[in-house]
């Protein structure tokens, strides 16, 4: 599989096409001067030397390596190998709010990708720990099955957002019992729900739901993404507004995630713009019994880059060699 480290990069070869727009115009206004001097057919008779193919020919092999420069910065990466990896540890789903409330920009640069960044930040902790990820609205999937493949978990949490799931709402319910569900183990002592969400919940029921899961030995932990003043909700360029045409203010519902929490044998704790709240609940689930796994994981990524980087220099020494002018030809009688 390969995978793209720093893939953001990739916007760069925009540029390629710029780099041929950009000669084409030069040319043009080369033309453009010549013919204020005179007749072009005799300027190019006086300049026998000048070659517009050759100029053609840097400008590619200019292209072609600011495009291998570009994908080496993008750091390709491939699996090594897979290998079967034994570990100590506990099995942690995480149910992820992806409603649009969670585009408030309590926090920077919205709620959802500041809890996107948390989780990535608790995935590079992770110490033989499996981990597993639900995505909610108004239903709720599993994205991610519990895996200890930290660097897939990772991919797949960088493609989440709002359009991952196609039907809106907030069904805390419905998240939790899908997160309880998704676990590989039936264990009573090593499994954890992380429930992230600004708590807005439009279904009910999630108490006894709660309760349910807690009764299986799972612990829940719920964060609180927002502020109970509340924020607007932007969508396409505007706020979103109800039927009446007033501006939508999404609120934290704090009462309701610690009610959760207290049925749930977890903890809540409201996410912060510095430190998000995952450390105090990872250092309370480090408390929890581990158990012995069995898993096939990646055991490492290759970094193909340099070779990127050795097209693009061997592409930019050829430009360096390829004269402007056409080679002069002498005649000796």
């Amino acid at each position: 599989m390969l995978y793209l480290a720093q893939s953001q990069y990739i916007l760069l070869l925009l540029l390629v096409p710029l780099l041929f727009v950009a000669y084409a115009l030069h040319l043009r206004v080369r033309r453009k001067r010549i013919a204020k001097i005179g007749d072009p057919e005799l300027v190019n008779r006086l300049m026998p030397d000048a070659s517009v193919g050759k100029g053609w020919l840097k400008v590619s092999l200019l292209a072609a390596a600011w495009l291998f420069f570009v994908l080496g910065l993008t750091r390709p990466q491939l699996g090594a190998r897979l290998k079967e990896h034994q570990s100590q540890g506990v099995e942690v789903m995480i149910a992820l709010d992806v409603s649009n409330s969670m585009l408030a920009e309590d926090y920077s640069p919205n709620r959802l990708e500041r809890s996107k960044l948390a989780i990535s930040r608790l995935v590079d902790r992770l110490q033989g720990d499996r981990i597993g990820l639900v995505i909610f609205a108004g239903e709720a999937f599993t994205q991610l099955p519990i895996t200890a493949d930290y660097v897939s978990a990772k991919i797949f949490l960088k493609n989440i957002d709002t359009g991952s799931v196609p039907i809106q709402g907030t069904a805390l319910a419905e998240a939790l019992m899908t997160s309880a569900r998704s676990f590989s183990t039936q264990s009573e002592r090593s499994r954890a729900i992380i429930l992230i969400t600004d708590g807005e919940d439009h279904e009910g029921d999630v108490l006894e739901a709660a309760k349910a899961i807690a009764e299986q030995g799972i612990r829940i932990y719920c964060i609180g993404v927002g502020s109970p003043q509340g924020k607007p909700i932007p969508i396409g360029g505007s706020l979103m507004k109800d039927s009446n045409g007033e501006i939508v203010v999404t609120r934290l519902d704090e009462d309701i995630l610690q009610e959760i929490a207290g049925v749930g044998g977890g903890k809540y704790v409201r996410a912060g713009t510095t430190e998000f709240g995952l450390n105090p609940v990872i250092e309370d689930i480090r408390t929890i019994d581990k158990e012995e796994f069995n898993s096939i994981v990646f055991e490492d990524f290759d970094e193909q880059y340099m070779y990127f980087f050795a097209i693009a220099l061997f592409f930019l020494i050829l430009e360096l060699l390829v004269p402007e002018r056409k080679a002069r030809r002498k005649l000796f009688n």
